[in-house]
């Protein structure tokens, strides 16, 4: 299956952008700025990606209920 690939692949970077939330909401910690800059090129950069994970594993709903039947 081509697309386990890109399906691990977001689901990662969807994980990594909830423990980014988490610290955010429990620490006031961003990760993600602590890492790589507060909204330097690389950090919108891995933002945009995450935000790009998320609408992409919308549609492992689908798959998910398709393996069920």
């Amino acid at each position: 299956m081509k697309t386990k690939g890109l399906d691990y692949t977001a689901l990662t970077l969807v994980i990594i952008g909830a423990i980014n939330w988490g610290l955010i909401g429990f620490f006031r910690f961003d990760l993600v700025a602590w890492l790589f800059g507060s909204l330097t090129l690389l950090s919108r950069i891995i933002y945009a990606l995450v935000g790009i994970s998320g609408l992409y594993c919308i549609c492992l709903f689908g798959r998910i209920k398709d393996m069920g039947e």
